[in-house]
């Protein structure tokens, strides 16, 4: 179910991003109130809203109801605890032994100890 709503949500937000973009924007129609054209208002002749208008404002309240959906989800869950209750315990590790001594080279100082003349 919470998949199908997650689904449903995101359609729906490419949807209303994609109309909005496609709609044509009341600030182009400026000019036409100072003489390019016949309009009523400031902002161009307002009509009824047309298609493209109505399909946005569904896919916005589809999109507001699939938001109130998951957020009910996501908070009427039976599990109860936080992140970190979740976590998987931390072992202890028991530090390892030394690796025992080298035995000492018998053959006299090495050359890197040993004084130039």
């Amino acid at each position: 179910m919470e998949t199908l709503i997650w689904i449903l949500h995101v359609l729906s937000a490419a949807g209303v991003i994609v109309l909005v973009l496609l709609q044509h924007g009341k600030g182009a129609d400026m000019g036409a109130a100072f003489g390019s054209g016949s309009s009523g208002s400031l902002f161009g002749a307002s009509g009824s809203a047309n298609f493209l208008s109505r399909t946005t404002g569904v896919l916005a309240a589809v999109f507001f109801m699939t938001s109130l959906g998951l957020t009910y989800l996501s908070t009427n869950r039976n599990e109860s605890g936080g992140v970190m209750d979740k976590a998987a315990p931390i072992q202890s590790v028991k530090p390892a032994e030394p690796a025992p001594a080298a035995p000492a080279a018998e053959e006299g100082p090495s050359k890197a100890t040993e004084i130039p003349e």
